[in-house]
């Protein structure tokens, strides 16, 4: 299964494991005298939180490269945009500035609009089906576009599902979002996820978001529970409806010739490592996304409604010309292999 290997973009995920398994797994064993010169360092920039499934992956990540490696090997890991804000880390990346990022999917439909399927509203029940999707030969294809782009997909992270809060009043029905000003990631799909519902979208980076609330420039926002407790975001906010209308995941990407340049067993040891600290993201971004509701239902501070399945239902069919905006520009067969249109016999 794709959920137990590191999908590589510019090379089948059997010809890749068959070359893995074939190395041998020669660490370097004594590099304690090691010079900074003669260290593999890799830098890593993300812009969330430490205490997100992504900011935790990241420290696991780095840990145990640097303990299977004897120091040989340094993730060097930068969290909250410290290094480079949400609009930089890009372009950081394809300059070679840093070796190692992890967007927010959303933040690659810029270079690839395609990968804008996954932003699509009510796209996907659970993290499983994102992974089967992903796994798919249509998620290979995917894939292997940002390579067009000399990235590297080293895999996927999980943050969850989205959630609505707003400051103006409780949302309810999909009627209750028009007028209000929310906050969206950098994605043409979500803009027009809002806008065909009479609100009005706004990008804006996810660092700058709790300014952007407690100023008042916009209403509401839509973030996975963790996003949300991490930057404190509900404590602006008067009303959070539990919608889960959309998956957030984070693609794990680096710079192709930075790969290429890196020795052998140094790329084994990175997919091993990553592989591992990939299915241990998984579990560990269910496992807080319903520790962190329970924190904000116990907080007794932010109005909190569930949407009945019904009521999924009337949302999801209310979202439809988004569906037909996506296949307008770009193609029909990336929502044809959604998981909830293949037919289960």
């Amino acid at each position: 299964m794709w959920r137990k290997r590191i999908t590589i973009s510019f090379v089948s995920v059997l010809i890749l494991i068959l070359l893995v398994s074939c190395q041998e797994t020669d660490y370097p064993t004594d590099n304690e005298q090691l010079s900074h010169e003669e260290q593999i360092v890799i830098r890593f920039s993300h812009v969330v939180g430490e205490n997100t499934p992504k900011g935790m992956a990241a420290i696991r990540f780095a840990e145990l490269v640097k303990e299977r490696s004897n120091g040989h090997v340094e993730i060097q890991v930068f969290p909250n945009g410290v290094l480079y804000k949400d609009g930089e880390e890009m372009n950081a990346l394809l300059r070679g500035d840093i070796q190692m990022i992890a967007p927010a999917i959303s933040k690659i439909t810029t270079l690839v609009p395609e990968w804008s399927v996954m932003d699509l509203p009510y796209a996907f029940k659970n993290a499983d089906e994102v992974h089967t999707y992903i796994d798919s030969k249509t998620g290979q294809i995917l894939m292997n576009k940002l390579s067009e782009h000399n990235l590297l997909s080293m895999g996927i992270w999980d943050s969850g599902f989205k959630q609505l809060s707003n400051s103006i009043r409780p949302i309810e029905e999909i009627k209750d979002l028009k007028g209000l000003r929310m906050r969206i990631m950098p994605s043409d799909i979500l803009a027009e996820q809002f806008s065909s519902v009479g609100a009005f979208p706004r990008r804006i980076d996810f660092n700058t978001v709790f300014n952007q609330l407690q100023k008042g420039h916009v209403d509401g926002q839509e973030n996975t529970f963790t996003n949300i407790t991490s930057k404190n975001l509900h404590s602006l906010q008067d009303y959070l409806t539990v919608s889960n209308h959309g998956y957030l995941g984070y693609l794990l990407l680096m710079n192709n010739n930075h790969w290429n340049a890196l020795p052998k067993d140094v790329q084994t040891l990175l997919i091993e490592t990553l592989a591992e600290v990939q299915a241990w993201q998984w579990q560990l971004a269910k496992d807080l996304s319903t520790e962190r509701l329970q924190e904000i239902e116990a907080c007794d501070c932010i109005d909190i409604n569930y949407l009945t399945e019904q009521e999924v239902q009337k949302w999801e069919s209310a979202f439809d010309p988004v569906y037909q905006f996506y296949t307008e520009r770009y193609s029909e067969k990336y929502i044809e292999a959604l998981p909830k249109n293949q037919v289960h016999h």
